[in-house]
Formats: C-alpha cells, structure tokens, sequence
C-alpha cells in the first residue's frame, strides 16, 4: 500500500524538490549579478523568497496538522509569486537575460501548479 500524502516527509513532495532546484537555479542567476550589487537589497529580497518556497513547504509539513500545512502551502505559494515578481523586475532591467527569465517562470508555473494541487488536495482530506 502507498503511504499518503500525509505520511512522507517533505523530502519525498515533489514540489518540495522542484522548489530546491527553482531556489537554486535562481541563485545561480544571482551569483551572475556581481556587476548589480548596487541594488543588493533586491538581490537579498530575491534570494529570501526564493529560498523561502522549499523552506514553507518543509515547515508546514513538520506542522501537526493539515490546517498548518494548508497554511504554509499557501505562505509558499506567496513567495513564489513575490519571486515571480521580483524576477519581472530584474527582467525589465536586463538582467537576466530573456531566455533565462523564460525558463525560471516557465519552472516557477509548474511549482505553482503542484502547490495548488496539493493545497486542494489536503484540503479534501480535511
């Protein structure tokens, strides 16, 4: 028998693993901003709500109860549309470059599609 949604770690979600490898694509563009350090509360502001996408998620699932998991899935999904933003921003700027800033929004729909997903289905289960 599969164990359900409730009974894995938050290691075995996959939108836990998407959001580590969303984090850090995302900071490796930032690693690439050396030359746009003069906005580095931006730069910190990004870094911080990326890395709090996976971080919500594992917080919410260590929770001891589906109404906290709910709660920080949807804390989640806040910092990905806050990084989504911030990404926009950057991009109008020129940095990154389009075809990257496509790829990130690209992986960043997909999370957002899984964390709603789970959002319903926890949900239900209430």
């Amino acid at each position: 028998m599969q164990p359900t949604a409730s009974q894995l770690s938050y290691k075995d979600l996959n939108v836990w693993r998407k959001s580590i490898d969303f984090a850090n694509n995302v900071i490796s563009v930032i690693e690439t901003l050396a030359t746009q350090r003069n906005h580095y509360r931006l730069i910190q502001q990004l870094e911080a709500a990326v890395t709090s996408i996976s971080m919500n998620i594992a917080e919410g699932k260590g929770r001891n109860s589906k109404k906290e998991f709910v709660h920080f899935s949807h804390v989640s999904r806040g910092s990905l549309y806050e990084t989504l933003t911030l990404l926009e921003i950057f991009q109008l700027r020129g940095w990154p470059k389009s075809d990257t800033y496509q790829e990130l929004e690209d992986q960043a729909i997909e999370i957002a599609k899984m964390l709603n997903g789970l959002i319903n289905s926890i949900e239900k289960s209430m």
